[in-house]
């Protein structure tokens, strides 16, 4: 069996324990980083390790945990933030007050290089992720659709038993579970993905057992 094309390390950073995924295609050694939440020289350390040269900086949505390391990392790395849409603004413009609230102080406030929309594509090397708007969790969330691998990042969109919160600023959990319905669940049972908190699951895992999609 041939090697995988894209390959993945995973990352729990601060408090919140939320994923910060390495993502990268093993033709190029091409990759990304996705929603670098803090812990930069842990991120910096793991990109080291693997040696991977990290093209750019790619967020799901503008939440703290997700995106409160992004400036500082791009600083340090040289490289664009992409994502997420635009309607999460409001959520960047307010990383460091955010940040203060939860004591975070290294989180900065950002404007990233380029936002993303539905229909967008993301390339990782050889790699194509196909981009979803799915608000509900924040208004601008997106989710990152690779259809080579059935493989999808999701950020705070799915989780393994649950759905992301939707009790914060700009939430709506009717539209959440519009967005998991006409986004997500038309994905086959065999698609995995990558949450922003938690283990990985598939497709077909939550859609049989997952109660908030019943």
């Amino acid at each position: 069996m041939s090697e995988p094309t894209l390959r993945a390390a995973i990352l729990p950073v601060t408090g919140f324990q939320q994923n910060c995924t390495l993502l990268w295609c093993s033709e190029t050694n091409e990759g990304v980083v996705f929603d670098p939440g803090g812990d930069v020289p842990m991120i910096e350390q793991a990109i080291k390790e693997t040696g991977i040269d990290v093209k750019q900086i790619v967020l799901t949505h503008g939440h703290i945990d997700h995106a409160g390391g992004a400036d500082e990392l791009r600083e340090k790395l040289g490289v664009k933030v992409v994502g997420p849409h635009e309607d999460d603004r409001f959520l960047l413009d307010m990383l460091e007050q955010t940040g203060r609230g939860y004591g975070l102080f290294g989180a900065r406030n950002l404007v990233p290089d380029q936002w993303l929309n539905e229909g967008d594509e993301l390339k990782v090397g050889k790699q194509v992720f196909e981009i979803r708007h799915c608000p509900g969790h924040s208004p601008g969330s997106l989710v990152y659709i690779n259809h080579a691998h059935r493989f999808a990042m999701v950020g705070d969109v799915l989780f393994a038993g649950s759905v992301g919160r939707t009790d914060l600023p700009g939430g709506n959990h009717e539209a959440l579970l519009n967005s998991i319905r006409t986004k997500l669940l038309p994905l086959a049972d065999d698609y995995s993905f990558v949450c922003g908190h938690g283990p990985a699951s598939t497709i077909g895992h939550e859609r049989a057992t997952n109660p908030f999609l019943r």
